[in-house]
């Protein structure tokens, strides 16, 4: 099976930082953005996320206008307002990849996000499962897990919230279950967990 998070990062276990576009105004939340990208590129930070946690969408597409083509970063786009307008923001500033905090069922608008996949089928989709703040389905994680799969490119999960470490025993049980699928660790990492926490997956979301 084709390894997507490699494929798209043309690296074993990429390392992604997280732009949450802090700042006090929009033209401030879109300079710090700009400066992060530049000290992720520095540190050989394999990717960035930009996504609209602290702003908006167009404080999002300011930014990926201001940097297109200026970095090596393999860039990725969240919009948790919208996620589903991410597909056409990432075609049309060269970025690689879109994440869904969420493609668990009771999320996804399936019928519109299958034809956005078939639409830009280039673009891989970093997906969420057992994410920080997303409901239970109550569902087996067999069954979430399965229908993740079927659905992007790389599971990702987290702990119970933003920087709260994702529990290894979690990891380890999301490894069992999706076999070779790519899993990316998606909160919590630091450097006292990023070993251990990289031997399980495939890849891990930093934040700024």
């Amino acid at each position: 099976m084709t390894n997507n998070v490699e494929t798209t990062f043309q690296i074993h276990k990429p390392i992604i930082g997280m732009i949450h576009l802090a700042g006090e105004n929009s033209q401030n939340k879109v300079e710090r953005a700009l400066e992060e990208l530049i000290i992720y590129e520095q540190e050989k930070v394999d990717g960035a996320i930009i996504e609209d946690y602290h702003g908006s969408p167009q404080n999002v597409i300011e930014t990926l206008r201001l940097s297109q083509e200026k970095f090596n970063l393999v860039i990725g786009i969240n919009i948790l307002s919208d996620p589903y307008s991410a597909f056409k923001l990432t075609q049309e500033f060269g970025a690689r990849f879109v994440q869904f905090d969420s493609v668990q069922t009771p999320d996804l608008d399936l019928e519109l996000y299958k034809n956005l996949r078939t639409q830009f089928p280039n673009i891989a989709v970093f997906g969420g499962i057992g994410f920080k703040y997303t409901s239970l389905t109550r569902n087996p994680l067999e069954t979430d897990l399965r229908e993740g799969k079927s659905r992007c490119d790389a599971i990702v999960t987290t702990g119970s919230g933003t920087g709260v470490e994702t529990p290894i025993k979690k990891l380890k049980e999301f490894r069992r279950m999706l076999g070779d699928f790519p899993l990316i660790v998606g909160a919590g990492v630091n450097l006292g967990n990023v070993y251990e926490q990289l031997k399980v997956t495939n890849g891990a979301i930093i934040g700024s």
